[in-house]
């Protein structure tokens, strides 16, 4: 081997591992752009769950303040009727 092949040897070598490097920082720059959008979709999806979870306690509460409403009639109903026998 003459000093033209040790030359264009080491100028392939150089090249393949340029194209080695490049191909796996697109692959980690598309990876941790994936990773930011799923996290933002986690992060979405959290407040919509915190969201509807309020919107939940609050129907809760509003049932059992309709449920002590109705017992209360029940229990004056009741009464009426006792009273009237």
């Amino acid at each position: 081997m003459n000093s033209t092949d040790w030359a264009g040897a080491i100028g392939a070598a150089g090249v393949f591992l340029f194209l080695v490097v490049a191909v796996r920082q697109v692959a980690a720059t598309w990876r941790a752009r994936m990773l930011a959008t799923r996290e933002d979709q986690y992060k979405r999806l959290a407040a919509k769950y915190a969201e509807l979870l309020e919107d939940n306690v609050e129907l809760h509460r509003r049932t059992l303040e309709e449920l002590t409403v109705a017992r209360a009639s029940i229990a004056s109903m009741e009464k009426m009727m006792r009273s009237v026998e």
